[in-house]
């Protein structure tokens, strides 16, 4: 059995709607809560080949701000150690910001909010990608209002009008979404009650995206399967 790090930095967002594809790829999960574990807290440091797949998932905290959690430092120091062996990466919002901080790349404030469902637009290479379900049905859950400079080397896979760097990939190996293409409506609710306090100063109607969650739900969770086994099925072993 192949063996999958993921990176939690809130409890309730979690693997979401990829954890079933991710076992039924013959992976197990294995979850590290940011700011008590560090890289090297496991049986195996992050960049250890022994760990097939690290996933780091989102969060509220901006990718720069080492000053408010120290411990940031070290996060990023042990993706980019793992990056630069070009072992098997993935990173949404937050994580996807750190990836591209641990490449060299600037992660700052967009100066929007973009949360709800929204539709993102795919590059040529997103069309030829794991992202291509996402063609004709463009659908997805967005929640961020930090953005990042593309990484040098990196390709943009999609896109929004909010927010031009949605998704990248360095190589087959390392990808990363800004939106939560893992988001399941079965949790939905959590993430609700979570980021009440957001959502209010946003300005969101929670029952009107809740609603629409609930209409895509089923479609958004067909397109995280196909995405995550594509992917996973491109991987180049080192």
């Amino acid at each position: 059995m192949k063996r999958a790090v993921v990176i939690r930095h809130l409890a309730f967002e979690d693997l979401g709607a990829f954890t079933a594809p991710l076992r039924d790829a013959d992976y197990s999960v294995h979850y590290q809560d940011a700011g008590v574990c560090t890289p090297d807290a496991g049986p195996e440091p992050w960049d250890s080949a022994k760990i097939d797949l690290l996933i780091v998932l989102g969060g509220p905290i901006g990718a720069y701000e080492e000053h408010l959690y120290p411990w940031l430092t070290d996060e990023i120091d042990g993706i980019a150690s793992r990056l630069r062996k070009r072992l098997p990466t993935m990173g949404i919002c937050l994580g996807a910001q750190l990836i591209a901080r641990a490449l060299g790349a600037k992660v700052y404030p967009s100066g929007i909010k973009e949360i709800g469902i929204g539709n993102i637009t795919l590059t040529d290479a997103g069309l030829a990608s794991c992202l291509a379900p996402f063609a004709d049905a463009p659908a997805t859950l967005h929640w961020h209002g930090d953005t990042f400079d593309l990484p040098e080397g990196a390709s943009l896979l999609a896109s929004t009008d909010l927010c031009r760097n949605q998704a990248f990939s360095v190589g087959p190996n390392i990808i990363g979404f800004q939106f939560h293409p893992e988001a399941d409506g079965t949790t939905f609710e959590r993430w609700l009650i979570g980021h009440a306090c957001e959502l209010s100063v946003a300005g969101i109607d929670i029952r009107e995206l809740r609603a629409t969650m609930a209409v895509v739900s089923r479609e958004l969770t067909d397109k995280a399967k196909t995405l995550l086994e594509c992917w996973l099925r491109g991987l180049h072993e080192q």
